[in-house]
């Protein structure tokens, strides 16, 4: 069995018209991904754990509750008395345009490097077989927690555990550019498998196409990248070597906010069972293929529930 830890924050969100009715559910980038790993997954075949930090109240709970009936391990889910969840309000007009704003400086997964028990969830990360995260799992930590992430990271690579990075870059979670791009820098020498999106990538470092993106990753001695096109598809990098992975056309698409993090999921749960990265990339289009179909960043178990068995 192989195992797999994704560290990150998961937040509150509440949709709907602005001053209408609202919805209220969850979501977060690393969420999303156990949650769609755990789904099409076998769990005799890949364990997924999740490593965050909760509040101890209702709505905490019950999000714990879904991620465990999604498949998801939580044991390494701290609770934290004095905080809660962020929280994020997505607002739709009439045009179908999307605004967000956020409440998260004071989230626990903003602490969990300071929570008492975190030391001992670290010790037990040596135990995984792979650990994964996101631009956004580093950006909401506090400056001093970023740095002593990165030395932990370092540590558990030393150890033998292969470490997988989407970049995934959000600039206003950043004091500025400059301090994203050396937070980056230091940590794509420990990463051995990038899953990153041309956009961002574009945003952040001013690629002017996606063989840009690949050179300059290649810099850090990443063997093995993926670079995301969104509909076009997907190109990864490896021994040296380029290939598109092309997508199969969507024609109803409504919602694309966790199209890269289903992807992830879908490229995750084959890598970790040996499969060649064009595999991989297939398995990742064809999960966010249908997760774009539907509205929310997490859809209902039952539309991806067939690729559970022709997955594995």
């Amino acid at each position: 069995m192989k195992k797999i830890a994704l560290l990150g924050e998961c937040m509150i969100e509440l949709n709907g018209e602005p001053f209408g009715a609202m919805r209220q559910t969850y979501g977060g980038d690393t969420l999303n991904t156990a949650t769609y790993l755990a789904r099409v997954s076998l769990a005799e075949n890949i364990s997924v754990h999740y490593v965050s930090a909760l509040g101890t109240d209702k709505l905490s709970g019950g999000m714990l509750t879904r991620w465990q009936a999604d498949g998801i391990q939580t044991n390494w889910v701290l609770r934290d008395e004095r905080r809660s969840a962020g929280l994020y309000l997505i607002q739709l007009d009439k045009q179908g345009e999307r605004t967000f704003l956020y409440w998260r400086n004071q989230s626990a997964a903003r602490y969990m490097l300071q929570h008492p028990d975190y030391a001992t969830v670290l010790a037990e990360l040596k135990s995984v077989d792979m650990l994964y995260l996101s631009g956004i799992s580093l950006a909401i930590l506090p400056e001093n927690d970023r740095t002593l992430l990165l030395k932990q990271l370092a540590e558990l690579k030393k150890s033998g555990v292969e470490i997988a990075f989407d970049s995934n870059f959000r600039p206003t979670l950043w004091e500025s550019l400059t301090q994203a791009q050396d937070c980056y820098k230091a940590l794509l020498p420990l990463v051995d498998v990038a899953l990153v999106t041309f956009d961002d990538e574009q945003m952040l470092w001013n690629d002017v196409n996606e063989q840009a993106t690949i050179a300059r990753l290649s810099q850090f001695g990443l063997s093995k990248i993926v670079v995301k096109q969104g509909k076009r598809g997907a190109i990864f990098y490896e021994n040296g070597q380029q290939t598109f992975v092309p997508t199969t056309a969507v024609e109803n698409v409504v919602d694309t906010a966790s199209a890269g993090d289903s992807f992830n999921a879908g490229f995750l749960q084959g890598y970790l069972q040996g499969k060649s990265l064009q595999i991989c990339c297939r398995q990742g289009n064809e999960l966010a293929g249908i997760v774009i179909q539907h509205k929310g960043a997490i859809i209902e178990k039952s539309t991806t529930e067939h690729l559970r068995k022709q997955f594995n």
